[in-house]
């Protein structure tokens, strides 16, 4: 049986592309920020000294860096022995979305444009935002904007356990996300009103790459965090990928 396993250290960037600036990400490079942090000893909590990743530094993370990069990580060993192959990349696909990087390392780069909700404040049509609160019997939205995702539960947290109205916001990402407490929402009814969006975005053309699921916690702002019990809606990728080809 062919077998592929694909595994993803998700946000953890060893550069930045060309077109960085596109998405307010100049000068991103996850791995050597970290490991200036570890370097000047300002990551000892619970650990000591510069970054020690020497099982993945013996499969050539730190020389992919240093390729990407053109330096070596900060207390890193650019010398050391690897056993590995490796390589840095740069994305085909025209946007940074976590569907649109997934796809591309399984081969099917993202040769088209994402829709996106641009507007920083009132960010979602009218339409969809009626149709999802008839669809769903909601009492109302909330939130409706570009966010933060924990800054907007200080924001919103309260009024939305006491209104019952979920708490819709985006990013720069292709994204539209849904936030409401577990305990006074509901999780189960936060996976169906997703599943609703998903549809109303499918069906209304948006090209929306995800609707994510945000639950959480807590009872007043300063106290409400999120939970592990996300959940992401993507769209199906537009070819088979390299894990279906090999299936």
């Amino acid at each position: 049986m062919k077998r592929a396993f694909i595994m993803v250290l998700d946000s953890f960037g060893i550069g930045a592309t060309e077109d960085a600036d596109r998405f307010g990400d100049t000068g991103a490079d996850t791995m050597g920020h970290i490991a200036e942090a570890c370097a000047k000893g300002e990551a000892n909590n619970g650990r000591q000294g510069p970054l020690n990743l020497p099982n993945l530094t013996r499969l050539g993370l730190v020389k992919a860096h240093e390729g990407s990069t053109g330096h070596v990580a900060a207390g890193m060993d650019g010398n050391a022995e690897v056993v590995g192959a490796y390589a840095w990349a740069h994305e085909l696909s025209s946007g940074k979305d976590t569907p649109s990087g997934h796809w591309e390392i399984a081969g099917v780069p993202v040769l088209f444009d994402w829709g996106y909700f641009s507007d920083h404040e009132n960010s979602f049509p009218q339409e969809l935002l009626d149709k999802l609160v008839e669809r769903a019997n909601l009492p109302g939205y909330l939130g409706n904007c570009h966010s933060s995702g924990t800054v907007i539960l200080d924001q919103l947290g309260e009024e939305h356990m006491k209104t019952g109205k979920p708490i819709f916001y985006t990013s720069a990402d292709s994204v539209f996300q849904i936030a409401c407490h577990e305990e006074t929402f509901g999780l189960d009814r936060l996976y169906e009103l997703c599943e609703i969006a998903r549809e109303e975005l499918t069906e209304g053309g948006y090209n929306i790459g995800r609707v994510i699921a945000r639950p959480f916690v807590g009872d007043k702002p300063g106290n409400f965090q999120r939970t592990g019990n996300r959940h992401d809606l993507a769209v199906e990728p537009p070819a088979p990928t390299v894990l279906q080809k090999l299936g």
